[in-house]
């Protein structure tokens, strides 16, 4: 199987019919898909972060990934996806799982868990009203590990977060 970059339509299509309980990704700064010949099995989203302390311009995230169950194409995107992160001068990649997901895939690709969250009971403000997720729970933050040897930065390649 390969790896390539893909569209952003073609990505959110794959989210909605293959992802198990999130919605179609709405932004990214790329996609890449794992093909088997001419088959589509697996797409990975990467974007900015969602979470504001980690938007430092440098740090990546894998916001969404899918497979249609094709062996080890999880772990293989997670893998691609932090090599072109560094690629394009990325510091920092990371991604989340939900706490009942046991992480198979990110152990296989090197990834480490470096930080655990409780799910938030109530997120809606007066200013900012919001519905209360029924499905609500903790995350697992994940981060890639550094290359051995960081690559050299092409300037068309450039990370252009802002």
């Amino acid at each position: 199987m390969k790896v390539h970059t893909i569209d952003f339509r073609t990505a959110q299509r794959f989210v909605v019919k293959h992802h198990r309980h999130s919605r179609k990704p709405v932004g990214h700064l790329w996609s890449l898909g794992l093909f088997d010949g001419m088959e589509l099995r697996a797409v990975a989203v990467c974007g900015r972060p969602v979470a504001r302390n980690l938007d430092d311009g440098r740090t990546v995230e894998v916001t969404r990934l899918a497979s249609d169950g094709a062996p080890n194409a999880c772990s293989q995107l997670y893998g691609a996806c932090a090599r072109e992160a560094w690629k394009r001068g990325a510091r920092r990649v990371v991604t989340y799982t939900r706490t009942d997901e046991p992480g198979t895939s990110l152990r296989a690709a090197g990834w480490a868990e470096t930080s655990r969250s409780e799910a938030a009971s109530q997120w809606s403000r007066a200013s900012r009203p919001r519905e209360l997720d029924p499905n609500a729970c903790g995350r697992i933050r994940w981060e890639a590990p550094p290359p051995k040897r960081w690559p050299r930065v092409a300037p068309d390649l450039q990370l252009t977060l802002f």
